[in-house]
């Protein structure tokens, strides 16, 4: 008898250990308040590999379909994201690049040497004209990076005259290169990474250079601009100190770079063959790993500007893995997989949280570098289970974030560098928003690796039905996408969800993403 009630218990203990874990999740309608600002979703594109150059511009010569030089087949895949904003031309890149050599006839343009980024042979053709134009094809704002580290003040104070300004001798230039009346460009980047690649400053000094290149960054024609500080890396706390002491609310914004990445014995890991242990890091590091952050920061500019007037912008977020084996030594090839699109998910809800402070986010990069949006090859495209995400979130965009509690199992995780170094994190990242028609977007992540997950959702007296409803997932969280393979990791119909006596209940499998909306 002993032995039968034994095997009986160690039987139901396995069905238990493998049994799907049930989760809670309320909203809480009173204290939602705060948009999430559509530059939340922003893109960067730096002269980096093939971001640019045959990710973006082909040239109008090129035999791949192509608008005035642009790709077909990459301006259609972000204008279904929605880009809100595009940052440019870094980056490292940034603070190398003098414009005046990307303008007026292109067979006239000196070619320049790429020294950040694999000592690449550029030759200029994207330049003022190509980027700007592009912005008004998306029917994005600019965001324009200006040179501090090898740059003049007049070399700035020129640049954006000659975008910005009707009239004058730059206006003249400008009208001369094919452009008759400005652009409209709001976001202005002083300097980039200062701390490092864009000069190796103290923040004591840059902060100076701030003040001083800011100053001729000139207003013209009615165009206001909103002049962003080069900010800290993640844990430089000392810089943003610094900055909103010295500089304060003479900056519109702040920028702050955070990568999920760490380097150990020389390699940051591959993009594709990951352990679990690496994994589960992951998860922690782009979620309670940047609220770690984002809440030390903010209470640093909370200090110094209690009224909000200097917003933070995360203008260089993403994965950071080692490059893909075969491929050019620093172009940051890496591939895009399944991990990545939950990175991007928990990223996201994060962000929604913050957007009282943080105005803009600009994840690294719009194609074929970092976590990108798309991978190009020759005159194929194809898009990676991080746009997917892009794609289910533009809902949110604009609308008023509800913030939410969730109750759910945790993990704990470890930097292998740093044994003592702990993060516990939950299994379930969540976000919700209210758009403007009514309707209410519900953005789920389950990062398990092993379980599904049942959630049960207290909707707080809202009412409706479930109008969509989308599932990104895939059979092994190292799936992604390529050229041959497209299609191995896309977002499909979700039919696990309910409404029932003012709950939502979902049944999430494990390591997904779902996307739902109510009216």
């Amino acid at each position: 008898m002993n032995k039968f009630f034994i095997s009986l218990y160690a039987l139901a203990f396995s069905f238990s250990a493998f049994a799907q874990k049930e989760s809670t999740l309320t909203f809480r309608l009173s204290d939602a308040k705060d948009k999430i600002n559509k530059e939340i979703y922003g893109q960067f594109a730096e002269h980096l590999g093939t971001c640019i150059y045959g990710g973006i511009w082909v040239g109008p010569e090129s035999s791949i379909p192509n608008t005035d030089g642009y790709r077909n087949d990459v301006l259609q895949a972000l204008k279904d994201l929605k880009v809100p904003v595009m940052r440019w031309p870094g980056g490292c890149f940034a603070d190398e690049y003098h414009w005046m050599d990307g303008i007026g006839p292109k067979e006239n343009r000196p070619r320049m040497v790429n020294n950040n980024w694999g000592g690449t042979v550029e030759d200029n053709s994207f330049g003022t004209h190509e980027f700007l134009n592009l912005c008004e094809m998306l029917e994005c704002e600019p965001y324009v990076s200006m040179n501090v580290g090898s740059g003049t003040v007049q070399e700035t104070a020129q640049w954006v005259e000659y975008m910005t300004a009707k009239d004058g001798p730059m206006a003249k230039l400008r009208k001369k290169n094919g452009r008759e009346n400005p652009w409209k460009v709001k976001y202005i980047g002083v300097g980039n990474e200062s701390w490092g690649c864009g000069g190796s400053m103290r923040p004591e000094y840059y902060g100076d250079l701030f003040r001083r290149y800011s100053t001729y960054c000139r207003e013209y024609s009615g165009n206001k601009l909103y002049k962003i500080a080069s900010g800290a890396s993640d844990y430089d706390f000392n810089w943003t100190e610094t900055l909103m002491k010295n500089v304060g609310t003479r900056m519109k914004g702040l920028s702050l770079h955070y990568y999920t990445c760490y380097t150990w014995n020389g390699s940051k890991g591959s993009a594709t063959q990951f352990d679990d242990d690496r994994y589960y890091w992951t998860m922690a590091k782009c979620g309670v790993g940047i609220e770690e952050v984002l809440d030390k920061q903010i209470a640093i500019m909370d200090k110094y500007d209690p009224k909000n007037k200097v917003g933070l912008l995360v203008d260089e977020w993403g994965t950071w893995w080692d490059e893909e084996p075969g491929t050019i030594k620093g172009h940051l090839y890496q591939q895009n997989t399944m991990r990545d699109a939950l990175v991007a998910a928990v990223s996201l809800n994060t962000f929604h949280q913050y957007t009282k402070r943080v105005v803009m986010t600009n994840i690294a990069q719009v194609a074929n570098v970092l976590q990108s949006m798309v991978f190009t090859k020759d005159d194929k495209m194809v898009l990676t289970p991080t746009y997917y995400v892009f794609r289910m979130y533009t809902p949110n965009m604009e609308a008023v974030n509800i913030p939410v509690d969730v109750k759910c199992d945790t993990f704990t995780a470890e930097n292998e560098r740093e044994k003592d170094a702990q993060r516990v994190a939950p299994y379930i990242s969540a976000s919700a928003s209210k758009s403007s028609d009514g309707s209410v977007t519900v953005n789920l992540a389950n990062v398990d690796l092993k379980q599904s997950n049942k959630l049960v959702i207290d909707l707080g007296g809202l009412t409706g039905k479930i109008i969509s409803a989308e599932i990104l997932t895939s059979k092994d969280v190292h799936d992604y996408n390529t050229f041959d393979k497209p299609s191995v990791v896309a977002p499909t119909a979700f039919k696990n969800a309910k409404i029932s006596k003012g709950k939502l209940i979902v049944e999430m499998p494990k390591a997904s993403v779902v996307v739902l909306r109510i009216k």
